[in-house]
């Protein structure tokens, strides 16, 4: 676990190593299936594959990049998608989001059980099961590890929580708990998912109104909570900057009147969430049609 943190090099040296990433998958499982998730030794093994996720799109090795970022030969010669490489447009970026990964091995081994479908739902068995906060906020951690990126992946596997796996009562439950960090991880973990426009529409309906419960009436005093609260504020901004509905949606969870008064702070020290909430309202106002109820 220590050496899992130890840097590029090191995270590079234990993805490689033969065996490895397959035992701590194996140990996982068998702690799940036999009702065990609060153990040493399963905190220790996501602890260690929440640090081998890290950065991983960006230190894989060539020869899974390649895979990765190659289309399926499926998709319909009519459609002009255009290359996942050289280009940063919006509508290429949009398109990135509906690319998906080369079909799964059945069988995953080494460096390729960091994405797979089911490792990620190995972490949110845990992250429903477990009631011990470090492997809690590990097993949010990987996933916001593996959501990070703008490339096909993170977007695969954000489809993966929200839709395949059903992954988001587990993470809203996350909202919830007094543990700072936990709750820090699992917003973090929520504004990486509502960047993918195809999902905002059931993230909006899941976690949209406990977003709102859970932002602070004002700046908050500490440094993670702050971060917290810049991180949802962001995460509203995604779900509702294109979506009217969405942002009725704060409006009637009585987001506003919060909002408005982390904006209003002036504090140096705080300064980023009252801009976060700034950028946020800014959105807002963009709703022509909505004008009228904000100003009731």
């Amino acid at each position: 676990r220590n050496m899992s943190s130890a840097g590029p090099e090191g995270r590079k040296k234990m993805r490689e190593c033969e065996g490895l990433i397959d035992s701590l998958v194996y140990y996982i499982q068998g702690a799940i299936a036999d009702h065990e998730p609060n153990d040493k030794a399963t905190e220790n093994c996501v602890c260690i594959l929440h640090n081998l996720s890290y950065q991983l799109e960006i230190e894989l090795p060539e020869s899974y990049a390649q895979s990765i970022y190659m289309q399926r030969r499926n998709i319909s010669s009519n459609d002009k998608t255009p290359g996942c490489f050289g280009t940063r447009s919006r509508k290429v970026k949009e398109k990135q989001q509906d690319t998906p990964l080369p079909e799964e091995k059945s069988n995953p081994k080494g460096v390729e059980s960091l994405w797979h479908s089911t490792l990620i739902r190995l972490y949110l068995s845990l992250i429903a099961k477990s009631t011990r906060n470090y492997t809690q906020e590990a097993s949010l951690g990987a996933l916001q590890n593996l959501t990070a990126g703008t490339g096909p992946m993170p977007f695969a596997v954000a489809r993966t929580v929200v839709q395949r796996a059903n992954g988001l009562p587990s993470i809203r439950a996350m909202l919830h708990v007094s543990h700072p960090a936990v709750k820090k991880t699992a917003v973090s973990l929520l504004r990486n998912l509502s960047r993918n426009t195809s999902l905002q529409s059931d993230i909006a309906r899941e976690v949209l109104p406990d977003l709102v419960s859970v932002l602070p009436e004002c700046v908050p005093g500490s440094d993670v909570a702050c971060d917290t609260t810049v991180s949802i504020c962001y995460t509203l901004f995604n779900l509702t900057q294109s979506s009217s509905h969405n942002a009725r949606l704060l409006l009637s969870a009585h987001g506003l009147p919060k909002v408005i008064a982390i904006s209003m702070n002036d504090s140096n020290m705080f300064s980023k969430a009252s801009r976060a909430a700034s950028v946020l309202l800014y959105s807002l106002w963009s709703h022509t049609d909505l004008h009228s109820t904000y100003k009731k």
